[in-house]
């Protein structure tokens, strides 16, 4: 099976997220994954959460990475962040009110799988979402606003985290 890989530089400015969201937008049509299927909004939120997470945390440009399996709509989307710090990743925990730490909390409950290696002087963060997964499903009468509903939407989405 043939890969599609797609990437983008972006630079260590808050306002690069929105920049990598709308990019990001395009190469999932191209590939094949229609903007109004929860898949796509699944890997937007992903790909939202990981570079933020690169651009706020470590200060340093990073390189946003998305990898598409070409076999109609089964496989496997990967996305990768690369950047220069070596700090690890470090998840949170947030309590009510707290304006930031779900980051790799939502990754966790959305991806299939994910994790982080060393590279270089810095790392790469990933994840992977399966195609053919049950994603997030509207639940009828669940009102809410912010991360937080984000858990009262999910549907029976398998999730595996790396050991």
């Amino acid at each position: 099976m043939q890969v599609l890989q797609v990437q983008l530089e972006v630079g260590p400015d808050p306002a690069e997220v929105g920049r990598a969201r709308r990019w990001a937008r395009s190469r999932l049509i191209g590939s094949g994954i229609r903007d109004d299927e929860p898949l796509a909004e699944t890997l937007i939120l992903l790909i939202s959460e990981l570079v933020t997470n690169a651009v706020v945390h470590t200060g340093c440009p990073a390189v946003l990475c998305m990898l598409f399996g070409t076999a109609g709509a089964a496989g496997t989307v990967r996305v990768e962040v690369a950047d220069a710090s070596c700090r690890p990743p470090q998840q949170r925990h947030a309590e009510g009110e707290d304006t930031g730490g779900r980051g790799l909390e939502l990754v966790d409950g959305l991806a299939d799988r994910w994790g982080w290696q060393p590279e270089g002087a810095g790392k790469r963060i990933w994840c992977e979402v399966d195609r053919d997964a049950p994603l997030i499903q509207v639940v009828p009468g669940v009102h809410g606003t912010g991360d937080a509903d984000l858990g009262a939407r999910k549907a029976s989405h398998a999730v595996t985290n790396p050991a």
